[in-house]
């Protein structure tokens, strides 16, 4: 190990980053305490049932009516008038239905409302969504055991029954109508809570059904208007039919004859059957005449083909800020306005009736749906709703596609490093072309193979291959899905904006210096993205490597992907800035700066008010730390090893309590988190993700370009590149290094190496501990190695001499290069 300055011991360069974990942990504690002094200083005394209740009947009531398969799209002035006047009058956004698979059955929506978590029914053979029947009288619901089974057998520990419990539990008078209704007002035993009864066949028998309960003084209403099913997609029995499924004897139901009896309703015919269920509904809650909050919650699809569902509300807004009015909803959950997710459902309905924190701590993932600023008209509103489901149609069959050609693009970039550009293959290819036609061939295989237009062009190539993940983030400033195809204009604004990144790094500025280019495509990526994550994710959602809605599963901070590029670009662009003043024996400074941009990296990713990563911080420390320790020359060892992975592990640790002293409906999956381990729920949660890291390992796109780009990378790549590398004259890529050692690219570039031990810790971390972590080195790798590509070749650029063509010479020829050239400048 050289002898360091006294300035950088390894008890120096550890001071002031152990320094600036500790002022970050000083600071969040500082954030927390304030948080804490603005909750109440112990809870308060819980009343009993009756007092309970008697409090609860003061607020206004509530009703859910409950449906699936309807969008925003279905509604029209004429053909649905009672949707259409609520969305006049009342707020409005979209549901992401997903609970448990890929597309939601009715009875899976009902689940998510009953347990307020993820909940599904036992999935089928034929994947056929269940017919809901209504429970026969003090009777459990229909095929709640098979319920029960597939929460147990679930990965979301989901309490079935939670509301339910929770309205028994207070006294709190409860009506529901319809068969989702029971599923959803069910206890933990699977009877119905309050009041059952079948749904009307008459809009007006139903009318009365509503005004009754109200007029019961029933504080919470539940009316399941049925559901909507595309042809070819109809519920299947799974049950024989109980005698109390038929209607009743004195009700008189039409009779199908003719094409009728054999014709499935159309989409649109079953949508103005929901409207008119509707309208009675409200006409119902009219009536009354008192105030009601009314929430509308289409809670599945219609179809396999997942789409954004419709969701709408009227009446005094659950929290009690003012009325769901002139407005798009908005949830916590999503931070996306006009975004909700069936799971916003049940801690609304308890917000309203008073009952938030009665529900078993933890339970509820959602969080209380409430409004915000929209457009000014009612129509623009809808539109901007319809226009976000056409966003997600539109990205949803592109992401596969994308993803197989960024992985081909991405091999066929080694491939070409690996053996198009090798001297030794050249020589041979230019033998066999020698044998069909001579001359020709020799001079055609010269011209192609001149040293420094190939490397201008492996160099732009490496450019562009890694602009391309921040151009599909840009791409999303356009509205490219309302165009036809939209894959072409998707296209079209992925290349242009790789053009312009690909000619902003070539700029002289840039290109002439070593890691210029590299670290201008890295600012790039690491400040959009972080641009983007700070004002609300807008880029990332519904990109072709951002979030996806219909997934629900984030769609606000740092998901896995992003994360593997903010990381990936950040480290980089700290390697870049760093290296001329590590050339230039200014280390100290290289420290400064490489802690500078940790720091504020860590604060962007982990924040819960901003990143609300829980698996970026124990990588981006000890990452980060070892970039500053290889930066200031100090070796690395076993103690410093677990003292930066401690650290990270605190950093994590302090973001997540941070965020869990915050109120229940503040708190992002950083805080639950918390209170899951507090509740002794860890082992399900660690059991979920190493299973979704499993699945995703041997199903996923990413996991091509994971396997497949480390076995060229490391075996196939690095085998010749090694060789090379050991060579005095560049061995078979002297025709390009003009006789250089290959060697000389880690004198002249100090902290590439730095850089690559770097990533290996953060992206090997952020594999461990996140889900669907392989994401994370696969995505790493697809901008790394383009861009040392692209470094490469511009220090072999900068190694010949200003303006000079040479065309190859074959190995062992008379025109190898006998001086090494001057090494290019670092800075």
């Amino acid at each position: 190990m050289p002898t360091l300055p006294r300035a950088l011991t390894p008890r120096r360069v550890l001071a002031p980053a152990m320094a600036a974990v500790v002022a970050a942990l000083v600071l969040m504690l500082g954030l927390a305490g304030s948080a804490a002094a603005a909750l109440p200083a112990s809870p308060p005394a819980l009343t009993s049932a009756s007092n309970q209740a008697a409090v609860e009947r003061d607020k206004a009531p509530v009703v859910l009516i409950g449906t699936s398969g309807l969008r925003w799209d279905d509604v029209g002035t004429l053909t649905t008038p009672a949707l259409w006047s609520l969305s006049r009058n009342g707020a409005v956004g979209n549901i992401a239905a997903r609970s448990v698979h890929s597309s939601n059955c009715p009875a899976d929506g009902w689940l998510a409302v009953s347990a307020g978590a993820r909940a599904a029914d036992l999935e089928a053979d034929d994947r056929t969504c269940r017919t809901l029947r209504d429970p026969a009288p003090d009777q459990a619901t229909p095929a709640w055991d098979d319920y029960v089974q597939a929460a147990a057998e679930g990965d979301y520990a989901s309490h079935l029954g939670l509301l339910g419990d929770t309205l028994a539990a207070s006294g709190t008078p409860a009506v529901g109508i319809g068969p989702g209704a029971a599923i959803a007002l069910a206890g933990a035993d699977g009877v119905p809570v309050g009041q059952h009864q079948s749904r009307p066949w008459t809009m007006a028998a139903l009318e009365t059904a509503v005004l009754n309960a109200l007029k019961g003084e029933a504080q919470l209403v539940v009316v399941d208007v049925g559901s909507i099913r595309d042809p070819g997609q109809g519920t299947t029995d799974r049950l024989i039919a109980l005698p109390t499924d038929e209607p009743s004897p004195d009700v008189e139901i039409p009779e199908l004859t003719g094409p009728d009896a054999v014709t499935e309703p159309t989409h649109a015919e079953q949508a103005r059957a929901i409207d008119a269920r509707v309208g009675a509904v409200l006409s119902g809650i009219e009536e009354f005449g008192g105030e009601t909050t009314v929430l509308v919650a289409s809670l599945a699809d219609s179809s396999r083909r997942p789409q954004l569902q419709l969701a709408a509300a009227s009446g005094p807004q659950a929290n009690g800020d003012g009325d769901y009015a002139d407005a798009l909803l908005a949830t916590r959950s999503t931070r996306q306005p006009g975004y909700l997710q069936t799971t916003d459902v049940t801690p609304t309905l308890l917000t309203a009736l008073g009952l938030r924190g009665d529900a078993p701590q933890g339970a509820l993932v959602g969080t209380t749906i409430t409004t915000t600023p929209g457009p000014a008209l009612a129509s623009k509103r809808v539109a901007q709703l319809v226009d976000d489901n056409d966003h997600v149609l539109a990205v949803t069959p592109l992401v596969p596609t994308f993803y197989v050609i960024f992985v081909t693009i991405n091999l066929i970039l080694y491939g070409l490093v690996t053996i198009g550009l090798n001297g030794r293959v050249l020589d041979w290819w230019g033998r066999a072309l020698d044998r069909w036609a001579p001359r020709k061939s020799r001079r055609a295989l010269a011209a192609s193979t001149d040293a420094a237009i190939v490397l201008k062009q492996l160099r732009i190539a490496g450019i562009a291959v890694a602009a391309i993940p921040v151009s599909t983030f840009l791409a999303n400033m356009s509205p490219w899905w309302r165009v036809d195809p939209p894959s072409y204009a998707l296209t079209a604004l992925i290349v242009t904006w790789v053009a312009v990144i690909t000619a902003v790094a070539l700029l002289p500025r840039w290109r002439n210096w070593l890691l210029g280019p590299l670290g201008v495509v890295a600012a790039i990526t690491a400040v959009v993205i972080a641009i983007d994550i700070a004002t609300g994710a807008t880029l990332q959602l519904e990109s072709l490597m951002g979030t996806r809605s219909l997934v629900a599963g984030r769609f606000y901070g740092f998901n896995n992907t992003a994360f593997a590029l903010f990381a990936t670009a950040t480290v980089l662009l700290a390697v870049a800035v760093t290296n001329p003043l590590v050339a230039r024996g200014r280390r100290a400074a290289a420290v400064g700066v490489i802690v500078a941009i940790g720091i504020a990296a860590t604060l962007l990713d982990g924040l819960p008010s901003i990143g609300a990563d829980f698996g970026g911080p124990p990588a981006l420390v000890p990452g980060f730390a070892v970039l500053a320790l290889l930066a200031a020359g100090v070796r690395l060892n076993w103690w410093r090893v677990i003292t930066v992975l401690a650290a990270g592990a605190v950093t994590v640790t302090g973001f997540a309590v941070l965020d869990w002293l915050r109120p229940a409906d503040s708190r992002t999956h950083l805080g639950r988190f918390v209170e899951t381990v507090l509740d002794g729920g860890l082992w399900p949660v660690v059991v979920r993700k190493l299973k979704q890291n499993v699945d995703i390992l041997f199903s996923n796109e990413l996991t091509l370009l994971a396997i497949g780009g480390l076995v060229v990378v490391v075996l196939v790549l690095g085998r010749p590149l090694r060789t090379a590398a050991e060579a005095p004259d560049g061995g078979a890529y002297a025709w390009l290094s003009s006789g250089a050692p290959l060697t000389r690219l880690g004198t002249d570039a100090p902290m590439l190496r730095a850089g690559l031990v770097s990533l290996a810790v953060t992206l090997g971390i952020g594999f461990a501990v996140n889900d669907s972590g392989v994401v994370i080195p696969a995505i790493g790798i697809a901008i790394t190695v383009p861009l040392l590509i692209a470094a490469c070749a511009n220090w072999m650029l900068l190694l010949r001499p200003h303006g000079t063509s040479t065309p190859r010479t074959p190995i062992g020829g008379d025109g190898a290069d006998e001086v090494s050239p001057p090494s290019p400048a670092a800075g």
